[in-house]
């Protein structure tokens, strides 16, 4: 695209430098009207300064919205419906916070007539896939912009460079060479780059924000309850709380236990291999919880099949394709599963651990009268022999076979 072909576009921004150089490389290299989307999801940061810097910068249309609601509600416990993890370990914090951004740059874009919408997003990461693929899902004409595979600010010196040859505002902090990248959101924070990028270093302690250390976490146990209604945790030692004020208590308990820390190298869609560290203390409190309960409502072939559905599942979210045909329709299935998941975990908490030390439902499929080892009157032990035999002929004929 060139001078003239964007009229208005609709730019995912932060307020942080690099957003800020976009914003006026967009004005510069378009000659074009921008409209700045800037989303609360749970990152812990004021963002009325982004709206004073980008009306600074002569913004006249200016979005700042709330919605840590919505995406604990419609993204993350969707997703933990299925005790979704990425690899075998990974929560998907970042995964799953790109549909809900991209999803409101479109609709931001129908509502202000803009043609195209513009991120932050390196060409050498995932997000630029996960907004790209949920804006040409939801909207398959839009004009997508992506800086950073375009123009050639390729350094942070070059950054910094035109950052002050256009008087835009650059934080002390960034003159230097920062030790690590970090994104945040109400699920978690991830890190990575600089410091990062040997997988043989040691994160430094004092990079963590959520999460205290379990070596300096209290000496001293704490218990919590988390109830469920069909798949979703709704209260915390009985005080209901909506999605995410819920998922908010849950950081501050598991933070202060040091619990939820991950250091991973993953495997990238675009085909590389990245180190990150991240911190999910609710999310991960919450998903050992949901297992606890899915233990005494789930049917075992159901449980079973759902979770051999999980890794493809995970893979989807992480690629980006959230808004994808074979998405929603695993989301159907999973959902479906979870119709029975009613009841109570109740946890452990201690020196970064979390630990499943009951279990309650009121429609448990867990009944004490046939799997006490005392005397019943329900089970007929002798049946076992049956199903066994047949269990077994189809390994005693290939054994038969096989001798012959």
């Amino acid at each position: 695209m060139k001078k003239g072909d964007v009229k208005k576009v609709v730019l995912a921004y932060s307020g942080g430098l690099d957003t800020s150089i976009i914003l006026r490389w967009l004005q510069d290299e378009y000659d074009c009207e921008v409209v700045t989307f800037t989303a609360d999801i749970g990152q812990g940061e004021e963002l009325e300064p982004a709206r004073q810097k980008a009306e600074m910068m002569g913004i006249k249309e200016i979005y700042i919205e709330d919605l840590r609601e919505e995406f604990v509600r419609d993204y993350v416990f969707p997703m933990f419906r299925a005790n979704t993890l990425y690899e075998g370990v990974y929560l998907l914090g970042t995964s799953i916070a790109r549909p809900l951004i991209g999803k409101r740059l479109v609709e931001i874009a129908e509502a202000t007539g803009a043609d195209a919408v513009s991120h932050g997003a390196t060409g050498k990461g995932n997000d630029q896939v996960r907004f790209e693929l949920t804006a040409y899902a939801l909207k398959p004409d839009i004009k997508i912009i992506a800086p950073w595979r375009t123009w050639d600010l390729h350094s942070r010196t070059k950054l910094i460079e035109y950052a002050m040859r256009h008087q835009i505002p650059v934080p002390k902090d960034k003159h230097g060479e920062a030790p690590y990248s970090m994104d945040a959101n109400l699920l978690h924070i991830s890190y990575e780059g600089k410091a990062l990028e040997n997988p043989w270093t040691e994160p430094s302690e004092d990079m963590f924000r959520l999460t205290v250390s379990p070596e300096a976490a209290p000496d001293k146990a704490q218990y919590i309850e988390v109830d469920f209604e069909c798949g979703d945790a709704v209260a915390i030692d009985g005080e209901k709380l909506t999605p995410a004020a819920l998922l908010a208590k849950l950081n501050e308990i598991g933070g202060r236990h040091g619990v939820g820390r991950l250091d991973l190298v993953e495997n990238r869609y675009v085909g590389m291999k990245s180190r990150g560290v991240y911190e999910t203390p609710g999310g991960t409190i919450l998903q050992v919880a949901h297992r606890a309960v899915e233990s005494l409502t789930l049917d075992r072939e159901v449980m079973h099949l759902r979770d051999e559905l999980m890794p493809r599942y995970a893979k989807l979210i992480y690629n980006g394709f959230w808004f994808a045909p074979e998405r929603l329709m695993l989301q159907a299935a999973i959902d479906q599963t979870q119709q029975t998941v009613t009841g109570t975990a109740r946890l452990k908490l201690y020196k970064g651990n979390v630990s499943v030390v009951g279990r309650k439902a009121a429609k448990s499929l867990y009944r004490m009268d046939y799997v006490t080892f005392e005397e019943d009157t329900v089970y007929d032990q002798h049946d076992a022999e049956g199903f066994i035999k047949l269990n077994a002929l189809r390994l005693r004929l290939g054994k038969m076979a096989r001798d012959s």
